[in-house]
């Protein structure tokens, strides 16, 4: 098992050191920081693995600074270090009780322990003016169905990018046309999720987004940085009519 994984680690830090980009001028990018949600596994295609690495080259080649989940293992340590190698700006949130579980090996950039995995997210969200999700496990899901939700009651209007790398997502997408065709989401707000199979597409597609998801809440939402304790989304005492 040891040599196994040892091979895996060696694999993974070749394919890093292959797609490593010299810095050049970055191109223009509407976003400062691209939030990225991943698996702390690499999954078992390669295509997986592929994917993160050249979203990492994206996001430097645009000149945009990463915030994710604060590993450095699996797919969020490829995205990480292809970034930190190119030159980019990386921030990783990580509740203190993960760290030891999650951070091994080489960890790069910005690194900010927070109280839980709720001040995670809205740290995460803050950071961020758009998202994207590659392939991942039950966390990737969570956290990007929260900001799908917090994008349908208007707490926030970024783009929602999913990265369908070999049609993975596919039963997710096929589920949410089920619930919009037995009216629980409206057809308005299926248009919150930006899907596309490559990444070139799919950046391309978050760039030209434009909400289309009917009203945004006629209050405005603000997500509150807090030491400790739930960071959740917080409605202003003050609103805004339009």
């Amino acid at each position: 098992m040891r040599l196994e994984a040892h091979a895996a680690h060696s694999q993974e830090a070749a394919a890093m050191k292959e797609s490593e980009i010299a810095p050049s001028s970055p191109s223009s990018s509407r976003f400062k920081s691209v939030c990225v949600f991943c698996g702390s596994s690499t999954g078992k295609r390669d295509a997986y693995r592929d994917a993160a690495i050249q979203l990492g080259q994206e996001l430097v080649a645009r000149g945009v600074d990463l915030v994710y989940g604060g590993g450095s293992i699996g797919l969020m340590g490829l995205v990480s270090q292809t970034v930190h190698r190119g030159g980019g700006h990386v921030l990783g949130i990580i509740p203190r009780s993960l760290m030891g579980k999650e951070i091994t090996g080489e960890t790069v950039g910005e690194v900010r322990p927070v109280a839980n995995m709720h001040q995670r997210k809205a740290e995460m969200a803050r950071h961020s003016d758009c998202f994207i999700a590659l392939p991942g496990g039950y966390g990737t899901l969570e956290e990007l169905l929260e900001v799908i939700t917090w994008a349908q009651l208007g707490i926030h209007n970024k783009p929602v990018g999913l990265l369908n790398v070999d049609g993975y997502y596919n039963y997710l997408l096929t589920f949410i046309d089920k619930a919009v065709d037995d009216g629980f989401i409206k057809p308005s707000q299926r248009h919150i999720i930006v899907s596309a199979a490559t990444v070139k597409e799919l950046v391309q597609k978050l760039e030209e987004y434009v909400p289309v998801h009917g009203e945004l809440a006629l209050a405005t939402w603000e997500v509150e940085q807090q030491v400790v304790g739930f960071n959740a989304p917080t409605l202003q005492t003050e609103v805004t009519l339009s």
